[in-house]
């Protein structure tokens, strides 16, 4: 397991490395007011619009008001920490609430028939339109004399994003449990719920971590996306927003924003590699042929 991580690793490092190559690459030769090829349209190719990778990096260590102040990637590490909680409490609703819903779909089959399709038409409706109408919750709804408040809708947009593929996962690895493993479940008079959790939940486990993955990247896009939209303020979507503005002098900064929410992606998906890691530790190999 430590080659295959240290393998990983390596292979990741290589991936950036070309990007950064593709990247100089082309603003080598790309044209630098922009233009068409084939009727498809070019980026451009200037220092405000494509500044070199090694600028963005050095702009880093640099303070991130012309006035002075803290280094650029401390700031973004703090906006950045701030989206990834809300990240991670999205990832945990999202999970709940597919976890469920698969199990219900997987014990009646005309639940699955009718609220599958609804969760996969779901999947089709705008994130930015559907922002404003969550975000309008907050200040109208009293739960119990609780306010619900404005980050609370960030975090349920982005258990949205996730609910879709940690819900089809799970339901997909409930009915992957062997035929044979069932009926000497049932021939030891197990009931459904006995098996659920004997039998189905652990044959699910290879199904539901590459789909908590893409729930957790599918979690951070989500929290970004309504941070932009709906104007929280405190994480990496508006300094995203803020960065932009100052783009004309200072190209380079917004992309320090852009690495703070890479990272903020990388970090969410590194802890569910290290559940990936917990769950299937004892887990026996399949024989290769």
């Amino acid at each position: 397991m430590t080659h295959r991580a240290i393998r990983r690793t390596l292979l990741f490092c290589v991936a950036l490395l070309l990007v950064a190559c593709l990247w100089e690459f082309y603003k080598w030769v790309g044209p630098e007011r922009g233009g068409e090829l084939l009727g498809i349209p070019l980026a451009k190719t200037n220092d405000h619009a494509m500044p070199h990778t090694w600028d963005m990096v050095t702009r880093l260590n640099k303070p991130e008001n012309r006035a002075g102040g803290q280094p650029i990637w401390r700031s973004v590490a703090g906006y950045a920490w701030y989206s990834f909680r809300l990240a991670t409490f999205g990832l945990v609703l999202g999970t709940i609430f597919g976890i469920a819903a698969a199990v219900v779909m997987a014990r009646f089959k005309f639940v699955e028939r009718g609220l599958l399709p609804w969760i996969v038409m779901s999947q089709t409706v705008p994130l930015i339109a559907l922002a404003p109408q969550v975000v309008s919750w907050s200040g109208k709804l009293d739960l119990f004399g609780w306010d619900w408040p404005r980050w609370l809708s960030v975090c349920t947009l982005a258990a949205f994003l996730a609910f879709f593929p940690i819900s089809v996962g799970t339901l997909r690895g409930l009915s992957s449990a062997p035929p044979a493993a069932s009926e000497l479940m049932q021939s030891y008079a197990a009931g459904w719920w006995r098996t659920l959790f004997k039998l189905r939940f652990p044959a699910a486990v290879p199904a539901m971590i590459p789909a908590l993955k893409l729930g957790a990247t599918l979690s951070v896009v989500g929290v970004i996306v309504s941070e932009i939209s709906t104007g929280v303020s405190g994480g990496i979507g508006r300094a995203v927003i803020s960065y932009s503005q100052a783009a004309t002098g200072d190209p380079t900064k917004v992309y320090a924003a852009v690495f703070g929410a890479a990272a903020m992606g990388l970090l969410l998906y590194g802890v569910i590699v290290v559940v990936d890691l917990i769950l299937m530790r004892n887990r026996p190999q399949e024989a290769e042929g």
